[in-house]
């Protein structure tokens, strides 16, 4: 199985209420890594098994040098906004440098860089596969943030 739609990790959530690590989002560096078609999500996954080289997240990551490196790019303009039983966190735009080229990409993974254990906190589904040749990758995160959640 592959690729097949964004999520939250629920040990992320679970986090929240009984930390087993400091998830910072505003406070630390937070990373998108991108990925290939091989990696299978899985939202109901352990923490440590939901973090940037482990688990599913251990291989197939797709970057260049100078351009997209691998790890990732880190965010910018980060903001963690709640409201109307709304909780939601969001960033500017996440760009590569201007001569990218990047293949195959079907998703990414945003995770917490400044924590040992780089756990994530989301992770995007692209659609399908985008590539960019000798140009820029842009990330352009939705309206409703790169993760979204609502309590009714």
């Amino acid at each position: 199985m592959a690729w097949a739609t964004s999520n939250i990790s629920a040990a992320m959530v679970s986090n929240f209420f009984a930390p087993a690590a400091a998830l910072t989002y505003t406070g630390d560096t937070v990373n998108v890594a991108l990925y290939n078609n091989s990696v299978t999500p899985n939202k109901n996954d352990t923490f440590a098994n939901n973090a940037y080289a482990a688990g599913t997240w251990a291989g197939n990551e797709i970057s260049q040098a100078g351009q997209w490196a691998a790890g990732g790019v880190a965010l910018a303009s980060k903001t963690n906004t709640f409201g109307s039983g709304t909780a939601q966190i969001g960033a500017a735009n996440t760009a590569s440098g201007n001569n990218a080229t990047l293949t195959a990409v079907f998703g990414c993974l945003v995770y917490d860089n400044t924590l040992a254990a780089k756990n994530a906190f989301c992770w995007n589904y692209f659609g399908g596969s985008q590539s960019v040749t000798a140009g820029t990758f842009t990330v352009v995160w939705s309206g409703s943030g790169i993760l979204q959640f609502t309590i009714t």
